[in-house]
């Protein structure tokens, strides 16, 4: 728990710098979300990397390289090809997305095939098309909401998906008893998941607040504190699913976390787990509300 309470506000403050050097960007001409974009990239690159390390230890022979590059090729395409104002067009992105997943299954079977050796082909380029889905495409969405509704916001539903986390996280170690999916994630409770969905429901009020007090309620007239509210409790359960659905890869393979660069934390993976799902469903609540 100290590593955790010691790396989190770095990585937040980490975070928050990183976003702001964005949006200085953006102001001064450079296409909104190069950053967000870069950083993704890496991470998602890490990620890929973390996934077939625990390919392997299914015994699929999944190429390191092959799922690292695909990840980052997953975050590149959709990235630029997600939401409507995506970089490549709006009439576009389709193409591209699909163009560039055509390219990673057949750019990874050929790699995998070079030394004439095709024991294992099969599964190699579906972990690859798995990470380049997975750990890539999906967080492409957080790039389009950066875009279309800018980076505070992007950063806002980051932290009520991190908020969910956390509040789980210590909920569960304070009183959690009852356990929420033992066979998929065994430290997690029913008592930690309530806690959490409070706590990213009230950071969802506290968030429309923030932006009423800095913008003004003109500037945000449609936002109202029940679609914090709502916003908060969606993003926490959806975020708690896409943590489990990393659980269950994990557990599959018989390892607690998907790597160790993050003291506390595990991987990167693990990280982004509750992203996974989140971020669309973020996505389209925006775009559904009409914001």
């Amino acid at each position: 728990m100290a590593r955790r309470l010691t790396l989190g506000p770095i990585l937040i403050l980490a975070l928050l710098a990183l976003m702001w050097l964005d949006e200085a960007m953006a102001r001064a001409g450079w296409p909104a979300g190069v950053i967000v974009l870069g950083l993704g990239t890496l991470a998602c690159a890490r990620g890929g990397y973390e996934l077939a390390r625990i390919f392997n230890h299914l015994g699929i022979q999944a190429s390191i390289k092959g799922c690292t590059f695909s990840a980052a090729a997953g975050v590149l395409a959709g990235g630029l090809s997600i939401g409507h104002e995506c970089w490549v067009g709006h009439n576009m992105g389709g193409t591209v997305l699909a163009t560039s997943g055509a390219a990673v299954v057949f750019l990874s079977m050929l790699a995998y095939i070079r030394d004439r050796d095709l024991k294992g082909a099969a599964t190699a380029v579906a972990a690859a098309a798995f990470a380049f889905i997975y750990a890539g495409v999906v967080l492409g969405f957080l790039l389009a909401i950066r875009r279309e509704h800018g980076v505070w916001t992007m950063v806002g539903l980051i932290f009520l998906v991190k908020a969910c986390d956390s509040g789980a996280y210590f909920t569960g170690v304070a009183i959690g008893k009852h356990k929420l999916i033992p066979w998929i994630s065994p430290g997690k409770t029913w008592e930690g998941l309530v806690g959490g969905v409070i706590t990213s429901g009230a950071f969802g009020a506290l968030g429309v607040w923030l932006l009423r007090a800095t913008m003004g309620e003109a500037a945000t007239p449609a936002l109202t504190y029940t679609d914090g509210v709502v916003l908060g409790v969606l993003l926490g359960v959806i975020g708690q699913a896409g943590d489990l659905s990393a659980s269950v890869l994990k557990r599959d393979a018989g390892i607690k976390d998907a790597g160790r660069i993050l003291p506390g934390f595990g991987g990167v993976l693990d990280m982004l787990d509750s992203l996974l799902l989140a971020a669309p469903v973020g996505y389209w609540y925006l775009l559904l509300r009409g914001f």
